[in-house]
């Protein structure tokens, strides 16, 4: 595909503030009167397909260290011993949550986020992995994955996930320039990423992905184009190029970044533009808004097809399947419902001594949510959509939204729906907010990042 050439005046128009669509409808406006009875009725729910594989989502929030940039829900820790509470917490909510799914065990997906997972040594490691196999099967072709920092991560702790079972792995880089890394307090050399990546792939990985993001203090075309050069010298298989939100706000510990520093408007989404060119032309395939992966990749596959699918962990090829979540902060979306669990230590840890779930929020889809949960992923993940006579009628007020999107390139009419342009990849989630029907007026956004 070309990298289109984006105006000022489209550039002005359309970076706005707006979700990002990993959920539909999104976080902000879910319930805080969703409680245990609720979840335990979506799990009940879900219970119904007992042969349906399960995808679970695992959160170890620690980190021996707190970057300037990061989002995530992370505690700062430096005795491993600190976890040791939350592995027993985490092993009786997956048994209390074991016992509303009934024979529903079978795992398609397993991945753990954080923090940092490898903020566990290995015994640790091992006990966190038995407590989930202690009540769930895993499927013989289940895509077991990991993200680690390869600063903090151990070639005998890589061994040791390979030798569990975990057969994918997610490197967190961000950047390679020690300026831009100096200044997002995360310091990482090539010498460390290259280890992790030749260690892994010895180990027999199948499949290693890249986390980068754009838009970090001090990033310039020279120091972006030498990142991108060594990012493709490794040849990940997968790459992922977020945008950095600055929510200082929101994440207080985002002030120690100098807001004067970001790249912003025009030169932070030519930073995307070069990215996406960079690796366009070593051959990657563009997934969905701002992720690269090989040709011969399933999720390359998947959207040649029309069906690559989106969940909390990223894109994936399992559709529309539940995915259970443990942990501080962990996201559910199971049985028709999103839950959400209590994010700080005390108050997991006061839940579950009391033997209950410890949710804290959520959601159960109505049946408009589902049809247009379902409309957005198919544009964000597979750039196009087919509508019937009846969705025209009952889209009516999105598609007249979207009119100046067409005019303006970024979406395209098809005789059976709409095509997203490569312009309209840029602007994607533009693209799906005209159909998200609980989005509030402009000014009532600031818990969203930019859309570019």
């Amino acid at each position: 595909m070309q990298v289109p050439s984006v105006s000022e005046e489209l550039l002005v128009r359309y970076n706005v503030t707006g979700p990002r669509y990993t959920s539909y409808p999104t976080v902000p406006v879910w319930h805080d009167d969703f409680g245990v009875d609720d979840h335990i009725t979506a799990l009940k729910r879900a219970a119904q397909q007992p042969e349906a594989p399960l995808s679970v989502y695992m959160h170890v929030p620690f980190c021996e260290h707190l970057c300037h940039y990061c989002g995530c829900n992370v505690i700062v820790a430096k005795s491993k011993a600190k976890a040791d509470p939350y592995l027993r917490d985490i092993a009786t909510e997956m048994a209390l949550t074991a016992e509303h799914l009934g024979d529903r065990r079978t795992l398609g997906q397993v991945h753990w986020g954080g923090g940092t997972p490898t903020f566990l040594d290995i015994p640790r490691l091992e006990t966190l992995w038995g407590s989930l196999l202690k009540h769930y099967t895993l499927a013989p072709d289940a895509e077991v994955s990991v993200e680690i920092n390869p600063v903090t991560t151990s070639l005998d702790q890589l061994k040791a996930l390979r030798d569990l079972g975990f057969n994918r792995l997610s490197l967190g880089v961000q950047d390679l320039d020690p300026q831009v890394q100096e200044a997002i307090g995360r310091h990482q050399t090539v010498e460390q990423t290259i280890e992790a990546l030749e260690y892994a792939r010895g180990l027999g990985f199948s499949s290693i992905n890249f986390d980068l993001i754009y838009g970090l203090p001090h990033q310039d075309h020279r120091t972006w184009s030498d990142t991108l050069d060594r990012i493709i010298e490794l040849a990940p298989d997968r790459i992922a190029v977020y945008s950095f939100a600055w929510l200082p706000t929101l994440r207080p510990h985002q002030n120690r970044i100098d807001g004067d520093t970001l790249p912003k408007g025009r030169a932070k989404l030519d930073l995307l533009r070069q990215a996406w060119k960079a690796f366009a032309t070593a051959g990657y395939a563009a997934i969905g808004m701002d992720h690269f992966a090989r040709p011969d990749d399933e999720l390359a596959r998947a959207q040649s097809e029309g069906r690559l699918w989106r969940n909390f962990q990223g894109y994936t090829v399992q559709a529309a399947q539940d995915t259970v979540a443990f942990g501080v902060s962990a996201i559910s979306d199971v049985g028709g419902a999103y839950t959400q669990n209590v994010r700080t230590l005390p108050k997991y840890h006061a839940a579950l001594a009391e033997g209950r779930l410890p949710t804290v929020r959520g959601m159960h889809l109505s049946a408009e949510d589902l049809r247009r949960r379902t409309l957005i992923t198919q544009l964000m993940c597979n750039l196009s959509v087919t509508l019937t006579a009846d969705d025209r009628h009952h889209f009516a007020d999105a598609l007249a939204a979207l009119k100046p999107l067409v005019a303006d390139g970024l979406v395209a009419p098809t005789e059976d729906g709409l095509r997203v342009t490569d312009l309209g990849r840029i602007f994607l989630r533009n693209v799906a907010m005209p159909f998200d029907e609980y989005l509030a007026p402009e000014g009532a956004r600031g818990r969203f990042s930019q859309t570019v």
